[in-house]
């Protein structure tokens, strides 16, 4: 009897970890060459490859991103090494990876850096189109660089990208200020939401005192008017913020690229300052976020580095 359990138990077909899917020739052609197009369009904006590890500090992604976010939250594949009790974390964006290794390399000592990454990314999300637990992304960094031009400059080569690939996508653009307005803008949000308490569901009732800010990305419809009446962050900007701010659109404008102002974005990452953007199309419904990034100024001092400004995005490539 055990031996015939053991024959069936070495006889079972494995499959494939759910959400995380393979790419067999044919499709990784298709890969290749998109990749080969990417590489070439970064080397011509001065782009270098930099390569982190995959396994990181479970506490780099918590500082980094944020502990109340719903990828630190919820969306980590995290473990403690059973060999030294280390708490590890497999990456789930780049940015925070690439910040921790320019600080350890002292990168940007000598001038500001260009770097892009890209590979694997791993969130333990409900898998569904356009939304996998082993996803690839493009990552790019422009570390060391503070004005609105770069900004704009990477939202530029983003729209070069697109119609290189004849992508079909609409440019959202926000911005977040500062840290000490977007505290202000914090508590009059708190304020407001509890007035209005009893028309916030589970999830916003959750958010209500520790990521208030999310609430305004709500897709309950019951709670649109609510959040489009809700007080926004441009109210609470000095005016260095709003100058930026102005700039990046200025600049935008005049190269010719088409956005709309949404004040409702506010990304999923704690470590944005000033502006935020997403590229959307309409080909994937529900998931049709295919480019989304921003300023992240303050990263390099919450994960010990020495205050550099930066900036950046990511590309979903299965999108």
């Amino acid at each position: 009897m055990s031996n015939t359990k053991t024959e069936k138990s070495q006889a079972a077909k494995l499959q494939a970890v759910k959400g995380m899917n393979d790419i067999l020739p044919d499709e990784a052609a298709r890969w290749e060459a998109l990749e080969e197009i990417l590489r070439g369009w970064l080397k011509s904006y001065g782009y270098r490859n930099m390569r982190a590890p995959v396994l990181e500090q479970t506490d780099l992604f918590a500082r980094g991103i944020g502990d109340v976010t719903d990828i630190v939250e919820k969306e980590m594949f995290c473990f403690t090494d059973r060999l030294n009790g280390d708490e590890l974390t497999m990456r789930p964006e780049f940015t925070a990876g690439v910040v921790r290794a320019a600080i350890e390399a002292n990168l940007t000592y000598n001038g500001a850096q260009r770097v892009y990454s890209m590979g694997p990314v791993f969130r333990h999300e409900r898998p569904q189109k356009g939304r996998y637990r082993q996803f690839h992304q493009l990552s790019v960094e422009a570390l060391g660089y503070a004005g609105a031009d770069m900004d704009a400059e990477l939202i530029t080569m983003l729209r070069d990208l697109w119609d290189e690939l004849s992508l079909n996508v609409r440019l959202e653009i926000n911005t977040l200020g500062v840290a000490s307005e977007r505290m202000a803008h914090r508590a009059a949000l708190i304020e407001y939401f509890e007035q209005n308490k009893a028309q916030l569901d589970e999830e916003a009732q959750r958010r209500l005192h520790t990521n208030p800010l999310r609430i305004l990305d709500t897709k309950n419809p019951a709670m649109q008017d609510l959040v489009d009446n809700a007080p926004k962050l441009i109210e609470f900007l000095g005016e260095d913020s709003r100058k930026h701010f102005e700039q990046v659109q200025r600049l935008l404008s005049d190269v010719g690229v088409q956005f709309t102002v949404n004040p409702r974005l506010v990304r999923g990452l704690d470590y944005y300052s000033h502006t935020v953007f997403e590229w959307i199309t309409t080909d994937l419904g529900a998931q049709g976020t295919i480019c989304g990034g921003g300023r992240y100024d303050g990263l390099f001092e919450v994960l010990g580095g020495k205050p550099t400004p930066a900036v950046g995005f990511a590309i979903g490539l299965e999108r």
